[in-house]
């Protein structure tokens, strides 16, 4: 997975890496999660203005304004963490794959934007494979928020820094936006423009190469806030709310057998395929159905699919969460004897649902499964949970968790897919002699291949210590070198 050796080059990120060369909507993103709805309102309200400044060719003063607006006053910590957790999601989204083939293709690499340096940095080294990032840097007083304000002039700070890299000699290459050869691409022997053509062997054997995927990320919008759609987010707030209050209260007044019905009037949709087992009848265990995890709203959504509120299995969901569920929820306390106890006690009073990932995964991998269900029950029914949003993330690990399901809610038409697969057969549980962690291992890899996703061995642990910063320099290798393993071996499980 390693990049091959050739000579350096020296790329720009927007318009290049990047296929949108406007910085405007990641400036939206900070303001929105490292401030709040206000910021977000009063930046879009300013695009006009950033985008006549562009037309006058004063980019570099709509630039000013637009890292004054997003950053004035917020603490440097979280302007990180949105550069962490949020940011890389979208600048994947966004990634140029000629570009970084020929990017890819070279020994020594190195990105410059215009953007602050503090929101690119992590995306660029651990992503995109990059040596050195160089871009704009905040100034930050002594109590550790930004004054909105970047030190020097952005051209001659970037040029500056990229000579320095280059002792060596002038790199190879450059590659960027035409508007950007008159500075920075003169210091290169070449320079190449967009659209990038795959002109040599060598750069066509790097084909097969992928930018290591972001798996974890957070924050609560959907799509990039470009200023359309900003605009259309802004507008749909207000209704939005008073329709997450509806749907809301739907669910607490009316009986779940005409949930389903009710629910599509007010834009809800759930697809659900396979056959559900019958409800316990006296006397009898309950079923265990494991879930994939992708919101909060897993348990709610299968309850209400099965007509039966069945008991949820609970970490980490707030309270008001738990007021506002329309069914019971059994909080665990990862303690493992105290926990086996308490899921023993609900399944013989009847079925219960469980997600063993532990924590939500919106990307299109399953994380780790906890081996404790299959040490309790042989009553196990797989099923495989996927949902779709336009606006809102139902869950986020930075946010005040309490209005997960309000923002759920707040999606003009959330879709939630629920597949049924048979309950295991006796030879694939514990009772044949199979260990936990096989069945366990076993039901990841049958969820995983029914959605189309792939297995990891990554836990909540790995999720939290990735999305808060706290994972330290040895702890992210690791993690890093677990996404290539991910990436490189493309096989339907790790473990």
């Amino acid at each position: 997975m390693e990049c091959s050796s050739s000579p350096s080059v020296v790329s720009e990120l927007e318009g290049a890496l990047l296929k949108d060369p406007d910085h405007f909507s990641y400036f939206m993103l900070v303001a929105f999660e490292a401030s709040g709805l206000i910021r977000f309102a009063l930046l879009l309200i300013l695009w006009p203005v950033i985008r006549l400044l562009d037309v006058l060719n004063m980019g570099d003063a709509g630039l000013k304004l637009m890292i004054f607006v997003s950053t004035v006053g917020v603490r440097e910590s979280e302007i990180e963490s949105v550069a962490r957790a949020v940011l890389p999601k979208f600048y994947m989204d966004d990634i140029d794959m000629d570009g970084w083939r020929v990017f890819c293709g070279h020994e020594r690499r190195f990105v410059f934007t215009k953007m602050p340096r503090i929101m690119v940095e992590r995306f660029v080294k651990e992503h995109l494979r990059a040596d050195e990032v160089v871009g704009s840097e905040l100034v930050v007083n002594r109590f550790g928020f930004v004054t909105g304000f970047v030190n020097g002039d952005i051209n001659s700070h970037i040029s500056g820094r990229i000579s320095k890299l280059c002792v060596d000699g002038k790199p190879a290459l450059g590659l960027g936006k035409p508007s950007s050869s008159s500075s920075i691409l003169n210091l290169c022997n070449e320079q190449l423009h967009p659209p990038f053509m795959m002109t040599t062997k060598k750069q066509q054997d790097h084909q097969i190469l992928r930018p290591l995927p972001v798996i974890f990320h957070d924050g609560r919008l959907v799509k990039r806030p470009t200023p359309s759609t900003a605009l259309l987010i802004l507008l749909w707030m207000p209704l939005g709310i008073l329709l997450a209050f509806i749907r809301i209260t739907i669910g607490f007044i009316l009986p779940m057998s005409v949930i389903p019905y009710v629910s599509r009037i007010f834009g809800g949709k759930i697809i659900v395929k396979g056959k559900p087992p019958a409800p316990p009848t006296d006397g009898n265990s309950g079923v265990l159905f494991v879930c994939t995890h992708r919101t909060l709203m897993d348990p709610v959504v299968l309850a209400t699919v099965l007509q039966r509120k069945i008991p949820a299995v609970t970490y980490s969901v707030s309270r008001l969460s738990e007021i506002l569920s329309p069914i019971p929820t059994v909080r665990l306390t990862r303690i493992r004897h105290v926990d086996a106890e308490k899921i023993k006690g609900e399944l013989s009073k009847g079925d219960l649902v469980v997600c063993p990932e532990g924590t939500t995964c919106r990307e299109p991998f399953l994380l780790r499964f906890s081996a404790l269900f299959a040490e309790l029950t042989n009553s196990i029914v797989p099923v495989a949970m996927n949902y779709r949003v336009g606006f809102f993330h139902a869950t986020t690990a930075r946010g005040w968790k309490g209005l997960d399901p309000i923002f759920f809610f707040m999606n003009p038409r959330p879709v939630y897919e629920v597949t049924f697969l048979n309950q295991l057969p006796v030879e694939a549980t514990c009772s044949s002699g199979k260990s936990p962690h096989d069945v366990a291992n076993y039901v990841q890899r049958i969820l995983a291949a029914t959605l189309g996703f792939e297995c990891t061995n990554f836990t909540r642990k790995d999720k939290y210590r990735v999305l808060a910063g706290n994972d330290g320099t040895v702890s992210y290798t690791s993690f890093v070198d677990q996404v290539k393993k991910v990436v490189s071996t493309f096989k339907p499980c790790l473990h």
